[in-house]
């Protein structure tokens, strides 16, 4: 006896989407320079530094994914013209060419990300803290200063 199957164009669509995607991605690693082999790059915010900015109790809170570096000796915060300039290094290290890479994605050399900050703030003002590979910047607002009164000369 002969048994029915029932068809469902959608998701044989979804197949061929699928398959479609798969052979591309291929093709691309197939014929693409192998830049994930080389040995520094820059790094750039979109492909690695991902920071969120958040107001917590009125201070502006700076997080950024600064995954294997060493705080001290890699990362350099400064402030001018109004704007936080985060430049960090994450070091190689030594490579063995023993090691067969099949894939090699991880990211080594030097960034610089700047970030505008409330108007009145100085580098006093600011602490950071590193934990996790997570660099966290804690920038309190200025306080307002209060309106002074101005005396008015009669002439």
């Amino acid at each position: 006896m002969t048994s029915l199957l029932r068809r469902e164009p959608r998701m044989e669509h979804l197949d061929v989407l699928e398959r479609l995607d798969r052979t591309l991605g291929e093709w691309m690693r197939a014929f693409s320079t192998p830049q994930h082999l080389a040995p520094t790059r820059e790094w750039t915010p979109a492909d690695l530094v991902q920071v969120d900015e958040f107001y917590e109790d009125g201070i502006l809170v700076i997080r950024a994914e600064l995954p294997g570096i060493d705080p001290d000796e890699d990362v350099d915060l400064t402030v001018a013209d109004g704007l936080l300039h985060i430049q960090a290094e994450r070091r190689q290290e030594e490579e063995r060419e023993e090691r067969g890479y099949v894939r090699k994605e991880l990211r080594y050399g030097s960034f610089v990300r700047s970030l505008p900050l409330p108007e009145g703030v100085t580098e006093a003002d600011i602490s950071a803290t590193y934990k996790d590979g997570m660099l966290e910047i804690r920038v309190p607002a200025p306080q307002p200063e209060p309106a002074k009164r101005i005396a008015v000369d009669k002439g």
